[in-house]
């Protein structure tokens, strides 16, 4: 038997077929290494071995080196998520240990906040419900738009036609239940108004909700508020509409109007209200005798705006002026929270606070601006004439983002720029960016991050960032649009707010934003 020694060596093995660089399904920029086998000996001997590691390893974990360098460089500002994830919030963010539920402590409130998000019978199907959820936000956006630059008359109290009449339409807002002379009472969190106010008895036309009515008549501490009070001469600057006087002097009458054809009338009182186990005696509100309009079977709306009015001044000397919220990401199943006052440990957030100066407008003091500097998608920035007068309104009952036209048009030519690998799909209502995601599993998404004045920044959750106008993911929509002229003002809305700290703090007249899980 002839020794090892001198044994007739293999071939030489054929590289090529012993090793296979393989493109990651999941990561197309990445690679990993796979062994074939294919014609490779079990006794390679060493001085091969040294050559093998030395020719062809040393190449390829180079190049795999490259290939992770770049791919963490134009990657670290995107997001890689399932399409589920992307559209229903699920298993993105570790949730907040807090359950989020009605509590009062160290001089502040919280309450649970939640959407509300229950689609009528008069409803067909999925795409009706959401074109007309958009044109109702539209028609909000139409009528914030007139308020800023001062086109509405200053007495509106006429009666608005509905603009889908008949169809009892749940929206996109947020939600809080409070308790008012001791009924609980669910209402809409508005930070675009001032009066809060819920329906009473007896109600001459109402909506349908779900609370009982509130009736001041079984209350011992309801009191009508009168006609030459401070409070009634407030209605002018919070409603747009002056307070109308009673026969005897002794009530105060209210109209609201909003941009929807929804409205409000009624009288104005006073009553305990409770939020977040806070009792506040005395409590200014509306109580509603003829409502109209797409509240989605609330008892009412919290108006959480700037004048003298809203919950916000009415119990300044309680919580300081301070609120703010956290808006979930899902539409079902999960709550966020509101808070009344400023106490650090009632928040979860995984960011520092960082604030921008509120701008003050006394032609426009329910209204809560900033200015809003830059604007980034996936680390490029964007360049915009519209950022040199970066005005711009936060608003929580506003759902989708409008923006001017120059800043919009950079946005969407770098979105779909860094998105091209996606086919794109057709437009739906105000949303003119869209694409068909059904054949993917998982997406990698940009990430957009707002700047504003002083450096502080909000950097959207990937749930704010695409509308599904399809159940299936066919006709998925960037949720912003452009408004139509470039004076107009711009709106950040709550769609862009979810899985964010935003803090109001009207006494030191500035607005923080945190990132946080909020359910």
């Amino acid at each position: 038997m002839p020794s090892p020694a001198n044994a007739q060596e293999s071939p030489p093995t054929n590289l090529s077929t012993s090793f296979l660089l393989l493109p990651s399904l999941r990561h197309p920029a990445s690679f990993r290494l796979a062994s074939a086998m294919v014609g490779l000996p079990c006794h390679v001997p060493a001085s091969k071995l040294s050559l093998l590691l030395h020719h062809v390893l040393l190449p390829v974990i180079v190049v795999a080196a490259a290939a992770a360098a770049v791919d963490g460089v134009c990657c670290s500002h995107q997001n890689l998520l399932s399409v589920h994830e992307l559209q229903w919030g699920d298993k993105l963010l570790p949730r907040s240990t807090s359950s989020g539920r009605t509590r009062s402590h160290t001089g502040t409130a919280m309450l649970e906040m939640r959407q509300q998000h229950q689609v009528s019978r008069h409803i067909s199907n999925h795409d009706d419900y959401v074109s007309k959820l958009l044109i109702a936000d539209e028609a909000r956006v139409s009528s914030l738009q007139s308020r800023i630059s001062n086109k509405l008359p200053q007495d509106s109290s006429g009666a608005q036609v509905p603009l889908v009449s008949g169809i009892k339409l749940q929206t996109l807002n947020y939600v809080v239940t409070i308790g008012v002379g001791g009924k609980n009472m669910t209402v809409i969190v508005d930070t675009g108004s001032d009066l809060t106010w819920v329906q009473c008895k007896p109600c001459f036309y109402c909506y349908s909700q779900q609370d009982p009515l509130f009736e001041p008549s079984a209350s011992p501490s309801y009191q009508y508020v009168p006609c030459n009070s401070t409070a009634c001469y407030s209605l002018q600057a919070a409603t747009g509409s002056a307070g109308v006087c009673g026969a005897d002097q002794s009530t105060c009458s209210y109209a609201i109007g909003y941009g929807d054809g929804s409205y409000s009338r009624g009288l104005l009182g006073r009553e305990r209200i409770d939020v977040g186990g806070a009792s506040i005696e005395g409590f200014t509100f509306g109580c509603g005798l003829r409502n109209h309009g797409l509240f989605g079977g609330t008892a009412g709306l919290m108006g959480l705006g700037r004048t003298q009015l809203s919950l916000v001044s009415q119990t300044t000397a309680r919580f300081g002026g301070v609120f703010s919220y956290c808006l979930p990401t899902r539409m079902l199943s999960s709550s966020g929270s509101l808070v009344l006052g400023d106490d650090p440990a009632a928040y979860k957030n995984s960011t520092p606070i960082s604030y921008t100066r509120m701008l003050s407008d006394p032609l426009q003091a329910p209204f809560y601006f900033l200015n809003l500097t830059d604007m980034s998608v996936g680390g490029v920035a964007l360049e915009a004439a519209g950022f040199s007068n970066g005005r711009i309104l936060i608003d929580s009952g506003t759902v989708i983002t409008r923006l001017v036209p120059s800043v919009y048009q950079a946005l969407k030519a770098e979105f779909v720029k860094q998105f091209s690998g996606y086919p794109p799909a057709p437009s739906f209502s105000i949303l003119d960016t869209c694409f068909d995601l059904s054949a993917f599993e998982e997406v990698r998404v940009p990430r957009l991050r707002l700047g504003f004045e002083g450096g502080a920044e909000m950097t959207v959750d990937v749930t704010g960032i695409f509308y599904f106008v399809k159940r299936d993911a066919s006709q998925v929509c960037l949720a912003m649009a452009s408004l139509q002229y470039e004076d107009q003002t711009g709106i950040i809305g709550n769609y862009q707010q979810k899985n964010q700290r935003v803090v109001y703090d009207t006494v030191a007249s500035r607005i923080g934003f945190a990132e946080e899980s909020c359910g």
